[in-house]
């Protein structure tokens, strides 16, 4: 008795692989609608938002007649952009700001690399109590940060330094640092954790110190977070706007910063001012980020110290 050959395998009909690949396809495209809808929604919010602005600009006010017809909205917009610094308070507000906001980078990132170094790579007792500590100046409403470090200078051995802090130019960097920070932070702890450990551990294996591991190992690797960090560090700086008018105040040629310029503006009635000023302070962060990005994007990575 011979055995029979086993049936060939089933196939299905081409027309009905062609019939899935469609409806593969066309499920697929109407995913990718829905993500270009719901997000493309919001960026056309934001440009609108900012146009609505220069647009603005283009036409209130008056201003001195263009080279060409065709050239004479931004010719407008630009006239309004130059012409707020013909008040000298408002140039001293741009000068404060961007020292401040450039300070307050340089300490933010002096705590956050080490707070993010540590959560990152070490666990202790506590960890988890100052993970959420540092969230608080991210949750809570800026306004009451400010009040909370008006209140604390109240209290020795704050009171002592008082009065060259608060209302004074101090203020306006600690308000901006206090926030700034747990943002960097928490920017450089992902940072750390994306960071493979066992190349710092192989360092110390091989004779080097925990710092000299961090210091030739761990921190070359950590260019892009730190550029991050400081990029966002310092916009947060720059939109700081609650904490500097409780603690800082918005004195005139003394406190005033972009952002609370614009608060004095409206306060005045000057809405083409205030609309000037918040169009320099999208310009000032937009340049900030593409420097910034630009830098990071053509950085090449740095090889990794030991295998």
């Amino acid at each position: 008795m011979t055995a029979s050959a086993p049936p060939p395998p089933f196939t299905p009909p081409a027309s009905s692989g062609s019939a899935a690949a469609d409806r593969i396809r066309r499920a697929d495209a109407v995913f990718l609608a829905v993500l270009v809808v719901l997000g493309g929604l919001y960026v056309a919010a934001l440009v609108a938002l900012m146009t609505a602005d220069v647009a603005y600009l283009a036409t209130a006010g008056d201003a001195p007649p263009a080279p060409l017809p065709l050239l004479q909205p931004l010719w407008h917009a630009g006239h309004a952009l130059l012409g707020v610094f013909a008040d000298p308070a408002i140039r001293h507000s741009f000068a404060l700001t961007m020292i401040s906001c450039s300070i307050t980078t340089v300490l933010a990132l002096a705590v956050a690399i080490p707070l993010g170094y540590l959560l990152s790579r070490y666990d202790f007792r506590g960890r988890q109590l100052v993970d959420a500590i540092l969230d608080i100046p991210i949750v809570l409403p800026p306004l009451v940060l400010g009040i909370s470090l008006l209140i604390l200078f109240q209290f020795w051995p704050f009171r002592l330094v008082a009065d060259r802090v608060v209302f004074q130019v101090p203020a306006v960097i600690l308000a901006q640092f206090m926030v700034s920070a747990a943002f960097a932070a928490r920017i450089m702890r992902a940072g750390f954790d994306q960071i493979d450990p066992r190349q710092e551990r192989v360092a110390v294996v091989l004779g080097c110190t925990r710092a000299q591991a961090f210091a030739r190992v761990v921190l070359p690797q950590a260019g892009g977070p730190i550029l991050a960090a400081g990029t966002i560090a310092w916009a947060r700086a720059l939109g700081e706007f609650g904490p500097l008018l409780v603690f800082a105040g918005a004195t005139r040629m003394k406190t005033e910063v972009l952002s609370t310029t614009v608060f004095l503006e409206l306060s005045i009635g000057n809405l083409r001012a205030a609309v000037a000023v918040s169009v320099l302070m999208v310009l000032a962060a937009v340049v900030v980020l593409v420097v910034t990005r630009t830098c990071a994007g053509g950085a090449k990575s740095p090889s990794p110290g030991v295998r």
